[in-house]
């Protein structure tokens, strides 16, 4: 049956059309008309509080020695001109083999290249200080081991960078500032929205990112996937890498090559009163990929693409890593532009499990949607647990929750790899105007999105209720839409 649209929110005619949706509802679906047991157990009515609350206790904040070393002392010079890569280098490797402590970059302009942190390591930008991170490509050699949209290689430096490391931070009240505009590190995108004129090269030549996506599929060890100059794929910003006890907090970040706050294959990392500012393409905030234990806190986000976008590698590498991102919470935050405010994938080929999205807040003309779930065949994956409580929505373009199995991607292929998406609880949200859609959920024939609920939701404006397909087990409870009550449980 194709997708409709329906609940066209006119406020006449409520009971007839609220009987008359409700049945459409039931033919949209597509469910099968025996009920499914597994989903019907593991439908979740309630956040689960007490569950967030005691993966955010485990969630420790990394201490560090009280001992200082002063980046001036190693020999930068804050005239914003001047290289400052090595001082920063001996300041860490002296505060390591110390012991650890904090490296202080103190008021004034610092030009660096890539900074990387040792274990208990704690970088910290006092007030007035600012890092503006080198644009000449060169600067990010040696290549390190890292990843690009979901795809491990060896690539630029991230610009701050941890391997293997243990009990590291970048905190203060200081700007890391990556200098990323349409004039360098944004035109790789091959978008003319950035810069890109037909002729440049881009991240889409046939060497470039489809020649990763492909080395990827074959399996290639990741030592021979070596890519760097004339490759065109740009560095993360801040890239934790198989690290534990982690912590970002307090800095503000502007201007960014690529991907801002990447934890990959880490564990236990806290972002806390982060400011993001940057609008470059793939502009994500924070991207937890392959991570468990991951707390997102206090913070604002206004970026290029999305908000806050949950990862777990992409296609058929993400299912080789096999290790699922779980146990992530997204709470007290602001969410301004981007794609959308908390996201699941589209790189979630290993799956995303218990996702706990509280207390926040978002607003702007240039939020696409809320709450966003996208994979597709390629992709497969898994989500199970999305928990999204006590937010408050001013505006957005296209829906509230936004779920399809249908993503489109640059490749536009396809595949076998089914993915599954169950367990999504919205609880008291509240919402001016939703834009197109309360409800966008687009399953599969084959693997329906089972369980949706909305509970004490009210949405004053949206052009369209719902738009769904292929959904098992849609359950509507006290949720007030353009004025009307549409409680509503479909088994």
């Amino acid at each position: 049956m194709n997708t409709r649209n329906f609940f066209s929110g006119s406020r006449s005619g409520k009971m007839l059309k609220i009987a008359f949706s409700f049945a459409a509802l039931v033919l949209l679906m597509n469910c099968s008309s025996k009920t499914s047991t597994d989903a019907a157990a593991n439908l979740q009515e309630s956040f689960p509080m007490e569950r967030m609350l005691k993966i955010e206790k485990s969630i420790a904040e990394p201490k560090f020695r009280s001992a200082t070393y002063n980046i001036v002392d190693f020999g930068a010079v804050p005239d914003g001109k001047t290289m400052a890569t090595l001082s920063i280098k001996k300041a860490i490797e002296k505060c390591a083999k110390d012991g650890g402590g904090k490296v202080v970059v103190p008021n004034g302009k610092f030009l660096t290249g890539p900074i990387h942190l040792d274990n208990n390591v704690n970088l910290h930008l006092e007030e007035g200080a600012e890092l503006l991170f080198s644009t000449n490509p060169d600067d990010y050699y040696p290549l390190v081991h890292t990843s690009f949209e979901g795809l491990q290689l060896m690539n630029y430096s991230p610009l701050i960078y941890a391997k293997g490391k243990k009990n590291i931070a970048v905190t203060g009240k200081g700007t890391l500032n990556g200098q990323a505009s349409t004039e360098n590190w944004w035109t790789w995108k091959g978008s003319a929205n950035y810069g890109f004129v037909k002729g440049m090269p881009s991240q889409l030549d046939d060497n470039n990112l489809p020649a990763l996506m492909e080395m990827a599929d074959k399996n290639v060890p990741v030592e021979q996937r070596v890519f760097g100059n004339g490759k065109y794929l740009r560095p993360n910003f801040i890239e934790p890498f198989e690290c534990e006890n982690v912590l970002i907090q307090g800095v503000k970040i502007v201007n960014a090559p690529f991907w801002i706050l990447h934890p990959m294959l880490s564990k236990n990392v806290i972002v806390d009163g982060v400011n993001i500012q940057s609008h470059g393409p793939n502009n994500d905030g924070c991207d937890p990929e392959y991570s468990q234990n991951v707390l997102i806190k206090n913070s604002v986000f206004n970026t290029g693409d999305d908000c806050i976008a949950i990862k777990a590698g992409r296609d058929e590498e993400g299912r080789r890593v096999g290790i699922m991102t779980e146990n992530i919470i997204v709470r007290d935050c602001k969410m301004i532009d981007g794609h959308g405010g908390v996201v699941i994938g589209s790189e979630m080929s290993a799956g995303v499990k218990n996702v706990f999205v509280y207390n926040n807040f978002m607003d702007s003309p240039e939020l696409d949607r809320a709450i966003r779930l996208k994979t597709n065949k390629v992709r497969g994956g898994m989500v199970d647990g999305l928990y999204v409580k006590n937010i408050t929505v001013g505006q957005v373009k296209e829906a509230v929750l936004h779920i399809t199995m249908d993503y489109k991607d640059y490749s536009q292929r396809v595949g076998n790899a089914i993915p599954q998406i169950r367990n999504i609880l919205l609880e008291n949200i509240t919402v001016k105007n939703g834009g197109k859609y309360a409800i966008f959920a687009e399953g599969l024939e084959e693997s329906k999105i089972q369980n949706i609920i909305f509970k004490n939701v009210t949405i004053d404006q949206v052009k369209s209720n719902f738009k769904v397909k292929n959904v098992e087990h849609l359950k509507l409870i006290n949720t007030i839409i353009n004025g009307v009550n549409t409680e509503y449980h479909q088994n």
